[in-house]
């Protein structure tokens, strides 16, 4: 059966020697990896077809991504600092490198830092694939349609947040009691405002938001940068005028009052942006596109794999990960 390189350079990795600095020949992959005394000895052979078949299809899937990915996305700054901030961020956790590394042996079959950082590579790669691939699956169309409905010129607002004081120790009931108060405390306020009351002055002495300072003013905001709610309540409103009924958020009660909007950026100046946002709820609405792209990127970099085993082995774990992220998508 024939072997594919690739899979020849798993046997060589794993037959290093230290001692001596010995390493098995593959000139006829019948020489000895170890004798023993009265028995038959293991070849590379028999070794490599082993490895073959319980091991070798994940390695080789790794090296087939790291030999594209390398060439597709040249390490730039930007990975490094996300590499090393990870790193930094385990080292916290974990104390040492020592004790780090145990746990990436474990977890990812890591045991060095420099496999750590090519490791961490490889994935840094496959996400910047995959946000490729989820971006050249958004349409013309759907494009237009969010920039027709979800993009607006910035909006300039302020706000009084009532907080329901609650805490974990509560009944459900007690709970809700809270959310009462703070519903009709908001409910108060406003109309307070109906009769005349200055917005500032009553977000300085009953907001529960840390702009209250500021008689409740958050300045601009663009979209996404709010809550749903809180963008939409303020989109629908005029120049000048305040939300006549509480806006309710994960916050709390809002009273939002709009006091002033830019003009609509153009398409073209939030295309890519929009792009980015669209290919984002791809992801998150389908979960078999991050099988899908990776996929891809290995069709389109003319992937052929000529062992037999190992090509049977690869489209039963394909099948079987875009099964599983299917059903995924069913129970979410």
């Amino acid at each position: 059966m024939k072997k594919v390189l690739l899979s020849i350079c798993i046997v060589v990795m794993i037959f290093s020697v230290t001692g001596c600095g010995k390493v098995a020949k593959l000139e006829n992959g019948q020489d000895a990896v170890v004798t023993l005394e009265g028995y038959d000895s293991i070849s590379a052979n028999n070794l490599y077809d082993e490895i073959k078949e319980k091991y070798a299809i994940s390695v080789l899937i790794d090296m087939i991504d790291e030999k594209i990915l390398n060439e597709k996305y040249p390490q730039d700054e930007e990975e490094k600092d996300q590499i090393e901030a990870q790193i930094s961020s385990w080292l916290k956790t974990y104390g040492s490198e020592a004790v780090l590394l145990q746990q990436t042996q474990s977890a990812f079959g890591v045991s060095t830092m420099e496999g750590l950082r090519s490791y961490l590579s490889l994935q840094y790669k496959r996400s910047k694939a995959v946000e490729d691939y989820a971006k050249s699956l958004v349409k013309e169309d759907e494009i237009q349609k969010y920039y027709d409905e979800e993009i607006f010129g910035d909006i300039k607002a302020s706000h009084i947040l009532i907080k329901p004081v609650t805490n974990s120790s509560m009944t459900e009931e007690e709970k809700n009691n809270a959310e009462q108060e703070a519903l009709e405390k908001a409910k108060k306020l406003i109309e307070q405002l109906n009769n005349g009351a200055d917005f500032a002055t009553l977000a300085k002495e009953n907001s529960d938001d840390g702009s209250k300072d500021n008689g409740g003013d958050v300045g601009y905001f663009t979209h996404g940068s709010m809550t749903e709610e809180f963008e939409d309540a303020a989109k629908n409103l005029e120049v000048g005028k305040y939300t006549t009924e509480p806006v309710k958020t994960e916050y709390g009660y809002h009273i939002i009052l709009k006091t002033d909007q830019k003009e609509k950026p153009t398409l073209e100046s939030v295309k890519d942006d929009i792009i980015e946002d669209l290919a984002e709820e791809k992801l998150t609405d389908d979960a078999t596109i991050n099988i899908k792209a990776l996929m891809d990127l290995r069709e389109t970099a003319g992937m052929n794999i000529q062992d037999t085993t190992l090509k049977n082995q690869y489209d039963i774990l394909m099948q079987n990960s875009l099964a599983s992220a299917a059903e995924s998508n069913e129970n979410s």
